[in-house]
C-alpha cells in the first residue's frame, strides 16, 4: 500500500497530499459546505498545472472533507459584495475561476471526483470536467442560478444542454435538485459507491491500479430516479419556444403529470425573469458551441449580471435578510424585451473579452 506523504494543508480550505501514484484533493471548508473562494480556485488551478508536469503522478483525486457537501458552489456573497466596491476585482474572480475550468477540461491525467452530498453551482464546475464523477448516497445536484436572479456559469450549460430529453433546461431553469439515481441515467455522474468505498477506492489508485476496473467492480446501479418517471413531459414542456411558452405548456398538462408540472411551473414563476430569458437563450446556444466558447459567453454574462441588480437582490433575499422575497427588476417576464437579453450577450468592449486558448495548445503546454 502507498504511503501518504505530509499533507499540504492550506489556508484557503485545499488540503493536497500526494500518496503514492495519486494526488489526493481535499476541499475543507466546512463552515461553508465548501463553498468555493477566489484563494480556493487559484490554489486549484496552481495544483492542476503541477500534477499535469509530474511524470510520476498516475491519477487525481477530488473529494470533500465534509460529510454534508461536496461543494455547495462560489461564495456568491463574497462575490457580489466584491462586485459592490470594486466590479473590475469581482470580473477577474470569475474570469479566474472560468479560466480553471477550462484547465480541468484539458487535464491531462486521469481526474476522480468522489462526491458525496451537496454539489451545486460552482462546485458541479470543479467536479463536471473530472474523467470519472463518482457519486455517494447522500449525492444531490442543482444549478440553482435563477433563483437569485443569476445564470448557470461555470461551463455548465455546455453540459446541461445536452442531458437527455431536455432535462438540462428543466435543471437550468429551475434550478431544482437531482439525487443520484437521476444524475447517474442523465450521465452526470459515472459510477455510484457506498461512500464507504470512496477510502477503498483512493488506496489503490495511489497504487496504480487502473481506475475504470476500480470503479467498474464497485459500482452498483442505484435504480430508477424520480425525475426520469418525468422524461416525456420534460420534453414536450421544455422543447423549443419562449419561456412564456415553456410556461404555458406545462399550465396546460393534465393527468397524471399534472401535479409535477404544476410544481415546475410554481418553480419559474419565482425565479428571475430576466435570469430566465438569459439562460434559456444561454442553453440554446450551448447546444451549437464547445465548453471554450461556452465559458467565453459566461464571462460576458457575468459581467453583466454582476453590475446589474437582480443578483444582489436575489443574494439579499436569500443569503442576508433570509427573507425569500426578492424584488427583481424588471418584475415579469414581459418587461424582458429582446434588446436587454441581447445586450447581455453582446461583445465585451476591445481587451475585455475572456479569450481562452485552444485545447491542442492547452495540451501541449501540458496542462
Amino acid at each position: 500500500m502507498a504511503d501518504a506523504k505530509p499533507a499540504g494543508i492550506t489556508s484557503d480550505g485545499i488540503r493536497i497530499e500526494r500518496r503514492g501514484a495519486a494526488a489526493l484533493v481535499t476541499l475543507d471548508r466546512g463552515r461553508a459546505m465548501n463553498a468555493l473562494t477566489p484563494q480556493m480556485l487559484a490554489a486549484l488551478d496552481g495544483a492542476y498545472r503541477t500534477f499535469a508536469r509530474d511524470n510520476d503522478l498516475y491519477i487525481m483525486v477530488l473529494k470533500s472533507a465534509d460529510a454534508k457537501a461536496f461543494s455547495a458552489g462560489g461564495d456568491m456573497l463574497l462575490l457580489c459584495n466584491k462586485a459592490r466596491t470594486d466590479l473590475a476585482a469581482a470580473r477577474a474572480d470569475v474570469r479566474a475561476e472560468y479560466q480553471f475550468n477550462w484547465l480541468a477540461d484539458c487535464f491531462s491525467k486521469p481526474s476522480v471526483a468522489l462526491i458525496d452530498g451537496v454539489v451545486m453551482g460552482s462546485g458541479a464546475g470543479i467536479s463536471a470536467y473530472c474523467t470519472h464523477r463518482v457519486a455517494g448516497p447522500r449525492y444531490r445536484f442543482a444549478m440553482p442560478e435563477t433563483a437569485i436572479g443569476y445564470f448557470p456559469d461555470v461551463g455548465m450549460a455546455h453540459v446541461l444542454a445536452r442531458l437527455p430529453s431536455r432535462t438540462g433546461f428543466y435543471l437550468g431553469l429551475t434550478g431544482a435538485a437531482i439525487g443520484r439515481p437521476d444524475a447517474y441515467r442523465l450521465g452526470l455522474v459515472t459510477h455510484c459507491l457506498d461512500a464507504a468505498q470512496f477510502t477503498e477506492a483512493e488506496a489503490l489508485l495511489a497504487d496504480a491500479m487502473p481506475v475504470d476496473p476500480v470503479l467498474d467492480d464497485r459500482h452498483a446501479d442505484p435504480g430508477p430516479g424520480e425525475l426520469m418517471a418525468h422524461a416525456g413531459t420534460i420534453e414536450r414542456c421544455f422543447a423549443d419556444g419562449p419561456v412564456e411558452q415553456i410556461m404555458a405548456r406545462l399550465d396546460a398538462v393534465t393527468g397524471v403529470s399534472q401535479p409535477f408540472a404544476a410544481e415546475t411551473l410554481a418553480l419559474l414563476q419565482k425565479r428571475a425573469p430576466t435570469a430566465l430569458k438569459v439562460t434559456l437563450r444561454h442553453l440554446t446556444e450551448a447546444l451549437s458551441q464547445d465548453l471554450r466558447h461556452t465559458l467565453e459567453t459566461d464571462y460576458r454574462l457575468a459581467s453583466r449580471f454582476l453590475a446589474a441588480s437582480d443578483v444582489h437582490e436575489g443574494v439579499r433575499a436569500a443569503l442576508i435578510d433570509k427573507d425569500n422575497a426578492p424584488r427583481w427588476r424588471p418584475a415579469t417576464l414581459a418587461d424582458v424585451t429582446a434588446d436587454l437579453v441581447n445586450d447581455a450577450f453582446a461583445p465585451l468592449p476591445p481587451g475585455e473579452e475572456l479569450n481562452l486558448a485552444v485545447r491542442q495548445d492547452m495540451q501541449s503546454l501540458r496542462v
